[in-house]
């Protein structure tokens, strides 16, 4: 309840003058505060941004066009093209070459050239089949890359939500070594005690911790960033773009069509197809192939050459080939039972995340419309009523404490939004998420 209580009577006593005061505070009752993120940022990298910077439809193409995994899956796809050529070729034709008796005046020697007929569709069922296994290498292609851009846009956003973090501590540092300043001075002035010194050192020590965990962790997710854009090592600074630009929310009638385009989806459907067409050739194949030969025989004491003909064809008493066609009719079924499955799931899945997203959104525009204003006020406030010797530094902590929640909460609901959109790209494979994100915020519009 301290924690609460003390801001909003800070707020309440000190929110008049310090409104007042915002332009003409002398610099001796008030030190100057940093600018803000975002100001840094275009003021420290303006000229870097043109050479380190990374936009995120470049990433994404580069991402693309360089992922060793999207690369292997692209041979797999040249690959199956191999298969279907070999699956339309008809079977070889065999020579036979035949001799009774080793004596050269009583051997007869025969030679004859067969050729397999296949009969019941047999060749146009495996062209069908490999074709379909074509198909799903082509759509298990197309989830990779959906997988790869969705996977490349949420390590970009890690990256730029891992910047501002880093901004955040530094901006936390600058105010903790302000703060500790103040009390330095007031207790040299034998104003205050020296025990709220010791805090106030306390307190920047946290700050500074914070900031280079926040540094460590923008460069881990620059390596992942790195890694799934298949470039080389260090090879990215920073990027370029606004945390504060909100994935668009997809609507009922687009999220349906992009339901049914789905990926996951479309290759569960084609699972149904290629279980049809093998079944379609394992019927073909209880169809007895019909061989046919030519040749001719010359025995020595006849002296002349004989003509041979022959057909054979196997009588399918035994094997009819029922048993693999049980088994490929039994897979049918099952891949159309995880087709409707799988339809289930996504629409559940997709449904749940855009819920997600919308909470996400809501609890952003609260954070920036109401809570971080008001925090930001209870810590100036605070802040003022210490400098005037009306609060205690303690006091001035949990303000502070308050505020840097607040935006910890902020930047931290910025970051499940944008991986929630990164994950409803991935399920349904549809176009770049900030297509229609809102615009970003400007510097001056940020709490």
């Amino acid at each position: 309840m301290r924690r609460l209580l003390v801001p909003l009577a800070c707020a309440a006593l000190f929110s008049v003058p310090v409104l007042a005061a915002t332009g003409d505070a002398p610099t001796s009752a008030r030190p100057a505060e940093p600018p803000l993120p975002n100001a840094r940022i275009a003021a420290a990298g303006a000229s870097a941004s043109a050479v380190s910077g990374l936009t995120l439809s470049a990433a994404i193409e580069t991402a693309l066009g360089q992922n060793p995994t999207l690369r292997a899956f692209g041979h797999e796809l040249d690959a199956s093209d191999g298969a279907v050529r070999q699956a339309g070729l008809i079977p070889n034709p065999s020579l036979s070459l035949s001799a009774e008796d080793t004596r050269k005046d009583t051997r007869t020697t025969s030679m004859t050239l067969s050729q397999t007929i296949e009969l019941g569709g047999k060749r146009s069922a495996r062209v069908a089949l490999a074709e379909r296994e074509r198909d799903l290498a082509a759509l298990d292609l197309e989830t990779q890359r959906a997988e790869v851009r969705a996977t490349t846009i949420q390590a970009f956003f890690d990256v730029l939500i891992a910047q501002e973090r880093v901004e955040v501590a530094r901006e936390s540092l600058e105010i903790a070594g302000s703060g500790a300043s103040a009390v330095s001075r007031r207790v040299t002035a034998g104003k205050v005690s020296p025990v709220e010194e010791t805090r106030a050192r306390v307190a920047e020590s946290a700050a500074r911790i914070e900031l280079r965990q926040a540094q460590a962790d923008q460069r881990a997710a620059l390596q992942a960033l790195i890694a799934v854009m298949g470039a080389a090592p260090d090879s990215i600074a920073r990027v370029d773009g606004s945390a504060d630009a909100m994935p668009a929310l997809p609507e009922g009638a687009a999220l349906g069509d992009r339901l049914e385009r789905a990926p996951a989806l479309r290759r569960a459907r084609m699972d149904v197809q290629r279980a049809e067409a093998a079944f379609q050739l394992e019927r073909a194949r209880g169809v007895p192939d019909v061989t046919v030969g030519l040749g001719a025989q010359r025995a020595p004491d006849m002296g002349r050459t004989q003509p041979l003909i022959s057909v054979s064809i196997p009588i399918p008493l035994f094997d009819r080939n029922q048993g693999a066609q049980m088994q490929a009719m039994r897979k049918r079924e099952a891949a159309a039972a995880l087709a409707q499955a799988q339809a289930q799931r996504l629409r559940a899945e997709v449904l749940q995340a855009v819920d997600q997203l919308e909470a996400r959104a809501d609890e952003v525009e609260a954070l920036r419309r109401d809570v971080l204003p008001g925090a930001r006020g209870a810590y100036e406030a605070a802040r003022r009523g210490f400098e005037l010797g009306k609060f205690g530094f303690l006091d001035v902590l949990d303000a502070q404490r308050t505020w840097l929640q607040a935006r910890g909460q902020y930047v931290n609901a910025l970051s499940q939004a944008h991986r929630l959109a990164a994950d409803i790209d991935r399920r349904l494979g549809g176009p770049d998420p900030q297509s229609g994100a809102l615009p970003a915020r400007t510097t001056s519009d940020r709490p």
